[in-house]
């Protein structure tokens, strides 16, 4: 290495470190800022929570399925797949045949899981009596020969 690169060097190092001392600074100071500044005033309606110009109604504590948060995993899981393989489109002339054989390996992978999720019957969203009636019908339909 040559002096000047050296030099060059150090002063992106020297940037970076006051970069990160002013970033850390003007967000300690405007919590602090905030924290000085800020109304103190008290109230009756204060600190209750308030959206939309209705005042709440009962408890924010509301009992959710267990089927809303695997609705939320399965979004998440496969939202996060969109997201890779769009990268990977965009990038498919520099990835090559090895890009190519990555992204069908990572596919699937996913197909395997959502194979797996349809044989467990993780995806059946239908409450069991609903389902038993469906079931039913479809059996009366093949017994009659006639769709009702």
């Amino acid at each position: 290495m040559t002096m000047s690169t050296t030099i060059d060097v150090i002063a992106q190092y020297w940037a970076f470190a006051i970069f990160l001392v002013v970033a850390i600074a003007l967000g300690g100071a405007m919590l602090l800022g905030g924290y000085f500044l800020g109304g103190r005033a008290k109230a009756r309606y204060k600190n209750t929570p308030f959206e939309s110009g209705i005042a709440s109604v009962g408890s924010a504590r509301l009992r959710m399925p267990a089927k809303f948060y695997l609705v939320a995993m399965f979004f998440v899981i496969f939202d996060v797949e969109a997201l890779y393989l769009y990268a990977w489109a965009v990038s498919i002339r520099e990835n090559g045949w090895t890009g190519f054989v990555e992204a069908t390996i990572f596919i699937v992978v996913l197909l395997i899981g959502l194979v797996y999720l349809i044989r467990t019957k993780a995806l059946d969203w239908a409450p069991k009596r609903s389902r038993s009636q469906i079931e039913q019908s479809e059996i009366m339909k093949t017994v009659d020969g006639s769709p009702k």
